[in-house]
């Protein structure tokens, strides 16, 4: 797995590539860590090109989304496709994170 993030007017984008899961996982905490200590108000995460996610994955962004929100800001999900798009239709995540 690799990442990185943009930022722009207001607005950071978390750009995740590859294979999120319980081995890959704790390497994004410090980042997701960073966006909320900065108090980013809009964080859109990028998972277009995410092959596989697995419980650990989407916990991190589920984290990422709560801790955001206690801060008045907002999380977005977008470029959710294949095994990923799955994963989150079948928690319906779905309907409270994707764009």
């Amino acid at each position: 797995m690799t990442f990185y993030r943009s930022d722009k007017a207001g607005e950071t984008t978390l750009h995740i590539k590859g294979t999120l899961d319980a081995l890959t996982a704790p390497g994004l905490r410090p980042a997701l860590d960073e966006l909320v200590s900065e108090g980013c108000p809009r964080v859109v995460v990028d998972l277009s090109e995410l092959r596989l996610i697995d419980s650990s994955g989407v916990g991190a962004i589920v984290s990422l989304y709560k801790r955001i929100r206690a801060n008045g800001g907002a999380v977005v999900v977008t470029g959710l496709r294949d095994q990923p798009l799955a994963i989150f239709r079948l928690l319906r995540l779905d309907r409270v994170l994707a764009a």
